[in-house]
């Protein structure tokens, strides 16, 4: 009934979902948005950089985006800027020096609309291959690093105090995203993952009564967003990363309509 190719970018993105899930859960609530922003600007230098230099894309992106969390760290030790002004010198500094770098790359041609919005249609069994394998490794570290991640989350001064080293599950936390960002490039684009990120993270904060079920239903509710996204992308013939996004939009305003209470596992008192 549908071609190869939309059976593939289901089967993609519902496997991207399953990873920006969990990990947008921390975004939301560390309150990262504006974090996540900055490094999936850097993604477009990424891009540029691995042309210039003929290294895997892949590889690229996570390498420069981690560069750039790292500069976050060690300009936020300096102390002589608010972290929202880095951010903001950080994430519109290295989207705008990755343009000018594209449009040194006269020789190559980039689908520059492709890199900023995504292209999940045109995904290929490789790139499955990637997501999973990629996304299988952030889970699995992220399942690791859980207690720690949220115990430096709730209070990084009582995480300290057990002998949690919180500055150490930031950077690690840092690196996931950097993973994440980089295996999403190609299906959402740019300026469309951090909505990923954060819209059904968002969503499942208010059905949830755990940290541990909100994180399974923003994976879940990702997935749906997804399916829902690409069958309107299909039906109103409209692009579909930005389908995918209106359709976890969606997804969140009926959320709502739905009591406080939380619907997924019993309520429990939690700082997250």
């Amino acid at each position: 009934m549908f071609g190869d190719f939309f059976s593939r970018a289901i089967i993609a993105g519902t496997g991207l979902a399953a990873v920006t899930g969990p990990l947008g859960c921390f975004v939301v609530w560390r309150r990262m948005a504006y974090f996540g922003d900055t490094m999936a600007h850097s993604a477009l230098l990424g891009v540029a950089i691995s042309i210039l230099l003929s290294i895997n894309m892949t590889l690229g992106v996570f390498l420069v985006a981690a560069l750039v969390a790292g500069a976050l760290l060690l300009l936020q030790r300096q102390a002589t800027l608010s972290t929202d002004s880095l951010l903001g010198i950080l994430s519109h500094s290295s989207l705008a020096v990755g343009l000018v770098l594209v449009g040194f790359l006269t020789q190559v041609r980039i689908d520059l609309m492709g890199f900023l919005f995504g292209d999940i249609l045109a995904v290929s069994e490789q790139d499955i291959f990637i997501i999973y394998g990629g996304g299988i490794a952030i889970i699995a570290l992220l399942a690791i690093n859980w207690r720690p991640l949220l115990a430096a989350t709730v209070s990084p001064e009582l995480a300290e105090a057990e002998g949690l080293r919180p500055e150490v599950s930031r950077i690690i936390l840092m690196l996931l995203m950097a993973s994440v960002i980089a295996i999403a490039m190609k299906l959402v684009g740019v300026l469309l993952i951090t909505s990923l990120l954060i819209i059904p993270a968002a969503t499942a904060r208010r059905l949830s009564a755990t940290p541990e079920m909100m994180a399974v239903v923003a994976g879940f509710l990702g997935a749906v967003a997804v399916i829902a996204g690409l069958f309107g992308s299909l039906t109103w013939d409209t692009a579909s990363g930005p389908s995918i996004v209106v359709a976890a939009l969606a997804i969140f305003l009926v959320s709502l309509a739905v009591p406080t209470a939380r619907l997924f596992g019993r309520r429990q008192d939690h700082g997250a």
